[in-house]
């Protein structure tokens, strides 16, 4: 982590489970980093999807399995094993974007979010370690692999977007979010009730500030207005193929960017990278089925020299 003289904490216990809430002070504004486990220890960090921030992304992957077994999991060895082999090697680093913090204010007008570029480097302000793991669904994970080749080891990345962005990623409301994140089968319908984690992640949207949400929309896509146009997202791809460190790729079969996946899984170095596509699964495959992400994750995480086995 950055210095503490840079950083303030804040005693958020309902909601950190066992961890500590800092906001970190970088060049580009401040960011929000909740760290679980010891800090002498190599650096998984997570990073959000849009509108989300960690308790809806990784609520059932990280917190649930660290902290207790869900009943369906009971019995599961593999994925016990998994619990002490991310706390065995790892602090883990849970990132939000700026707005996207537990009890975010709404961002002002005049208040400019940082650029694709700028997030990425407020990664690097934010802790003064090497990554090895950037555990997201974003493109500031693998922006920032590329930028900082000699700091990073390993992504895992889930439902990724790497292309330029289409006009549907500007469609903007609760219910095409839901979409954009759940399968039709969890998200339900006329006979069928919603399932408890599209519940849940719809109340936390009824909380979310709207216009951070849109700030942070525009800023991933590379477009903050008519007057101050920064140019759009560029297409990533071709700069994948100088990314050398590990690569893990989830996708659900029914995520809209699906396609997105495969294109991004053909640029990469197949030495290097892995793709795993879930079947009946939306783009939040961690809080979907996160029990599909376990042994790909555990067989990623042993397959190194920087991890220890138990």
């Amino acid at each position: 982590m950055a210095d503490s003289s840079d950083s303030v904490s804040i005693d958020m216990e309902t909601f950190s489970l066992g961890g500590k809430e800092y906001i970190v002070r970088t060049h580009h504004g401040t960011v929000s980093v909740a760290v679980f486990g010891d800090q002498d220890k190599p650096a998984l960090v997570t990073y959000p999807y849009l509108a989300l921030n960690r308790l809806e992304c990784f609520e059932l992957m990280f917190y649930m399995s660290m902290y207790y077994i869900p009943p369906v999991f009971k019995g599961c060895s593999f994925v016990q094993k998994l619990v002490r082999l991310l706390l065995h090697n790892f602090c883990i680093y849970h990132t939000s974007p700026p707005g996207h913090e537990l009890g975010a204010a709404p961002i002002g007008p005049d208040d400019l979010m940082p650029s694709v570029d700028e997030l990425a480097d407020q990664i690097v302000e934010a802790w003064c370690c090497n990554v090895y793991g950037v555990y997201s669904w974003s493109i500031y994970s693998y922006l920032f692999a590329m930028k900082y080749r000699q700091r990073v080891f390993g992504l895992i990345l889930v439902s990724p977007l790497c292309r330029e962005p289409s006009w549907t990623e500007w469609w903007l409301n609760k219910e095409l979010l839901l979409k954009r994140y759940f399968s039709k089968e969890v998200r339900g319908g006329v006979q069928v009730p919603e399932s408890d984690v599209v519940q849940s992640c719809r109340r936390l949207l009824d909380e979310r500030q709207s216009i951070n949400i849109w700030q942070f929309l525009e800023a991933m896509n590379g477009y903050i207005s008519m007057v101050d146009r920064r140019g759009w997202r560029p297409d990533l791809s071709e700069g994948l193929r100088k990314l050398h460190c590990r690569s893990l790729i989830f996708v659900g079969e029914n995520s809209p960017f699906h396609s997105e996946a495969l294109h991004m899984t053909s640029k990469l170095d197949r030495r290097y990278s892995a793709l795993v596509e879930v079947q009946a699964c939306g783009s939040m495959v961690t809080e979907e089925q996160p029990h599909a992400m376990f042994i790909p994750i555990e067989y990623f995480l042993t397959d190194t020299a920087y991890t220890k086995r138990l």
